[in-house]
């Protein structure tokens, strides 16, 4: 939320540090993200008014026009369609600098020479809007500079709420804690009643249990369909972030951003007989202020007249009773929607609004009269009209009751770690406008209206830690035992496998949990996956089945800025629905895309292949201390290729995957280069076995190298697996140190070549204990694989 100083300042008698107050609030809990200004340097811009405007001689779209500085008169060549005589807008002089670096200098255009030039809000950089010259009010003094004809001179705080704390979507919230933390007053600006001219009500109904408590409404009959708010309001709600569009939905959004109360005005024509809060009929469909139609149900609350809907309570109003430019006679409302009757009801649809987001936190519900008041005084000031009586309805029962908290100082003190005594918590109470019943050592303390984040002690205690002070509270040494914790060896801990990987040349991701239902169906078809009842957004509706989606989703991102070479992984859980049972399955995934190495003149550049990541999680495997008992074996999965795709397996059991992502695949997500992913279940895959001593020979080792002659069919893997057998408890290591095809091989057939390390513990090996290792192992290769020495 962006809050201006000097909108601020009126609530607070005097304008803060900016700074200053700043930290205090962050230090509060209300984390301030940005200190900004409310609009660039402006040096040499100034209010000019036009007093002739003449057709340029030699272009159509151009005038050239006589502008009055207040000290002199200078000559403008400007091709703003509302250039006209009596105008006051902003001219930037020669010399002076707009945002951009752009310099204004003495021109000629079209053989008429110009001496400077008048601005649209757009290129001063105070809004999008580039349609014509920026229209100042007609009192504003010409020659004034801009900066202090607008009060630029301001800063703007963007403060990063957490979501219970929706009493602070307001200046008026933002004041009072402020107000709260210097110790001062909260002012606010004079509101009191306007009083009706009329006696034209409108009906209201709220029906029970739809989610509607109170409701205040206003008949306002005259407005000018052609005001516009003044200019102080427009630049408000601009340095909030809002858009200024018309007088009348301009006075409903600066009242929500003052006071925190969403409101709505409907154009009273297009209203039939009454208006009634309810739930939505299963059959109804309501076309929003976007354009969008949405189909509606019996979860959903509407606002409706005698025939149609008109609203989404508390989210987005409809199109067809929307303010107009024609509008003359509007209806202000003004209601107050119990949290849990609007939470996720918007993000069903996709919309998140201003409204929405502080009808779910929860908006004071005895602020309804107010804000209306408020913003009657505000339309009749820039659009006039006659206002009727204020009608509020209310369903009592309904309506949220603040039960009394129990609350022990001597715990809070205790909790906090810090001697604050009772009559200053009694006193940071009083300023946070709770009622506080201290008859006992268990105080009772009732909350304000405008709290609904306070439901239990450990939520008092909170508010007395951090109004006292966060900073204020004492360091001091812990008083109890420091134990460590237990280390187990029996299996490879995240933090070292995310080392390992990272001293491969891999970065670490995080990803979200939720994933794009659509993508998630690439990668798994077919997998259950949960779906979220109420997603923050449609591309984060399922929970993940595989990490593979987040992964890849960012390897896109990283190609669209032309990274060449992409390593990622990501430790985290993939969620497993299965017979309705959800499962949380611990894994570490990742990819690796585009060169094997990083480019260098020592090597030529080569793709990553399939071995290159192979050999990366073989390292990870071998961090087990039993990497024997892992294979990889030819598997098929959806998204991976189908002539690269393996099955990691540990003693015969299925652990995890290592593959090229499917060529179809790869085209459907626009990928520019090819990537291979792996994705490994940390439990029965990264489980350790506990080291244990073993005796290092003192004799020295022997090798023999074989090549031998099998078929193409036949996995190297049958190949080592056999002369482990083969070879007994002599061999200690074994190297495949070249696979060849071509001249001299039988076409269907291989050689591989391997090197057997054969040692004793006891003695040195001779040449006959080696040459019967290696006849044992030839003989059971001929055998059991049909194998042939290689002799040339």
């Amino acid at each position: 939320m962006r809050i201006s100083i000097q909108w601020l300042s009126e609530w607070l008698g005097s304008a803060p540090e900016p700074r200053e107050l700043a930290s205090r609030l962050t230090m509060a809990g209300l984390e301030v993200e940005a200190v900004e200004p409310a609009a660039p340097p402006l040096p040499g811009v100034v209010v000019g008014e036009i007093i002739e405007r003449a057709k340029h001689p030699d272009a159509d779209t151009l005038s050239v026009c006589k502008v009055s500085t207040g000290a002199e008169v200078v000559q403008i060549v400007c091709g703003a369609p509302n250039a006209r005589v009596g105008l006051k807008a902003p001219l930037a002089t020669i010399g002076a600098k707009l945002p951009g670096g752009m310099e204004i200098r003495k021109a000629k255009l079209r053989g008429v020479e110009s001496f400077g030039m008048l601005c649209s809000a757009s290129e001063l950089g105070l809004s999008e809007d580039a349609s014509g010259l920026m229209e100042l009010p007609g009192e504003t003094n010409t020659g004034a500079s801009i900066s202090d004809a607008l009060g630029l001179d301001d800063t703007v705080l963007e403060v990063n709420l957490t979501p219970n704390r929706g009493d602070c979507m307001s200046v008026q919230g933002v004041a009072r804690e402020a107000a709260l933390l210097a110790g001062g007053a909260l002012r606010g600006p004079a509101c009191a009643p306007v009083p009706a001219q009329s006696t034209e009500r409108f009906p209201v109904e709220l029906e029970a249990g739809a989610g509607c408590a109170r409701f205040a409404a206003r008949v306002i009959r005259g407005v000018r369909a052609d005001a516009q708010a003044p200019l102080w309001m427009r630049e408000r709600l601009r340095r909030a972030g809002l858009r200024p569009i018309s007088a009348i939905v301009d006075v409903t959004n600066y009242v929500m951003l003052e006071l925190g109360q969403p409101m709505h005005a409907y154009d009273l024509r297009e209203l039939d007989g009454g208006i009634v809060v309810r739930r939505a009929h299963a059959s109804e469909t309501l076309k929003l202020l976007d354009g969008r139609e949405v189909a509606l149900d019996g979860t959903v609350m509407v606002i409706a007249d005698r025939s149609k809907p008109l609203a989404l309570a508390g989210v987005m109003g409809g199109d067809h009773s929307g303010i107009s430019a024609s509008t003359t006679d509007v209806l202000l409302e003004v209601a107050f929607f119990l949290p849990d009757a609007v939470a996720g009801r918007g993000r069903r649809y996709g919309i998140v609004t201003d409204a929405s987001q502080r009808f779910e936190r929860g908006v004071d519900p005895t602020l309804q009269e107010r804000a209306i008041e408020r913003a009657t005084q505000l339309l009749l000031e820039c659009a006039g009209g006659v206002p009727g009586p204020v009608e509020a309805t209310e369903l009592r029962d309904e309506l949220p009751q603040r039960t009394p908290v129990p609350f022990r100082p001597e715990r809070a003190r205790r909790v906090i770690g810090a001697p604050i005594g009772d009559e200053t918590i009694a006193t940071i109470f009083d300023r946070l406008g709770m009622v506080v019943n201290r008859s006992s050592n268990q105080w009772q303390v009732r909350s304000p209206p405008w709290r609904f984040d306070i439901a239990i002690e450990e939520d008092l205690v909170e508010e007395v830690a951090r109004v006292h002070g966060f900073d204020q509270i004492p360091e001091t040494d812990p008083v109890v035992r420091q134990a460590m914790p237990a280390l187990t060896e029996t299996r490879v801990s995240e933090e070292t496998a995310a080392d390992l990987l990272v001293q491969r040349g891999y970065f670490e991701a995080i990803t979200y949990s939720f994933v794009d239902p659509a993508l998630q169906s690439l990668f798994c078809p077919g997998a259950a996956a949960l779906e979220l009842s109420n997603p923050i957004a449609s591309d984060l509706a399922a929970m993940r089945v595989s990490l593979w989606p987040g992964l890849v989703r960012a390897l896109a991102e990283n190609q669209r800025r032309q990274q060449p070479r992409v390593r990622l992984f990501e430790i985290g859980r993939r969620f497993s629905l299965e017979d309705g049972l959800l499962t949380e399955v611990p894994v570490i995934a990742g990819l690796a895309a585009g060169t094997a190495l990083p480019e260098q003149w020592g090597t030529r550049s080569e793709p990553v292949d399939f071995f290159d990541v192979k050999s990366d999680i073989e390292a990870l495997l071998r961090a087990t201390g039993t990497s024997g008992e892992f294979r990889f074996a030819a598997g098929q999965h959806p998204a991976l290729h189908p002539g690269q795709s393996s099955r990691i397996l540990r003693d015969g059991r299925p652990v995890g995957w290592l593959g090229r992502l499917h060529p179809e695949l790869e085209g459907e997500l626009d990928l520019t280069y090819s990537a291979l992913v792996f994705e490994i279940e940390t439990g029965p895959g990264l489980a350790a076995a506990a080291p244990q001593h073993r005796e290092i020979s003192r004799f020295p080792s022997v090798r023999r190298d074989i090549a031998i002659v099998v078929d193409e069919a036949i996995p190297v893997q049958a190949l080592l697996d056999r002369i482990r057998a083969s070879a007994g408890p002599l061999l200690t290591d074994l190297l495949v140190f070249d696979i060849y095809r071509g001249a001299g091989i039988t076409p269907g057939r291989k050689s591989v070549a391997i090197g057997l390390n054969l040692q004793d513990i006891s003695r040195t090996l001779t040449d006959v204990d080696t040459d019967a290792v290696v006849a044992q192992v030839v003989t059971d290769l001929e055998r059991e694989h049909n194998a042939a020495i290689r002799d040339k």
